[in-house]
């Protein structure tokens, strides 16, 4: 079983998308998962997404509307085999976390699943319009179905 967090700032639009997405995914490919998402900004906890990142999402046939934003806890690091963030700010939150470094280990940029190395961010859309988590969902869509060929070509790695 994989268990995969994903992480940005607020947990209302990138990160919950990606949530979405990768549940998605495993599901369609019968891969046993789990999938979360939380952020570091507290003023959104306990909401749920922002409105366009339903929407957008609804329009790929994904429900995320149920889900509420909730703050990255240093027990993420035992409960998930990969920590995803969506930027370098959200990789240096993560990183003040960990405890050491299989804490460290956990955490990657996750489009560095589609291009390894480049640690290329997903920009946050939240002051854009939908264009911009139009976006959000190209490049999650990418970089998820890249981690899906690691689990199944046994390139995942669990802890």
């Amino acid at each position: 079983m994989v268990k995969i967090l994903m992480v940005c700032l607020g947990n209302i639009c990138r990160s919950p998308l990606a949530e979405g997405v990768m549940r998605k995914k495993l599901e369609d490919h019968h891969i046993e998962g789990i999938v979360d998402s939380c952020g570091f900004e507290a003023f959104h906890v306990g909401d749920t997404p922002d409105e366009r990142s339903i929407n957008v999402a609804r329009e790929h046939d994904i429900d995320i509307k149920m889900l509420k934003a909730r703050l990255f806890v240093q027990s993420d690091f035992d409960r998930f085999d990969r920590i995803y963030v969506m930027d370098r700010h959200n990789m240096m939150d993560v990183a003040k976390k960990a405890r050491n470094k299989n804490d460290l280990n956990k955490i990657d940029f996750i489009m560095n699943a589609a291009y390894p190395g480049s640690d290329m961010r997903i920009p946050d859309p939240y002051m854009g319009g939908l264009k911009d988590f139009e976006k959000v969902w190209e490049m999650v869509d990418l970089a998820t179905e890249k981690i899906i060929d690691q689990i199944k070509t046994n390139k995942f790695i669990t802890k």
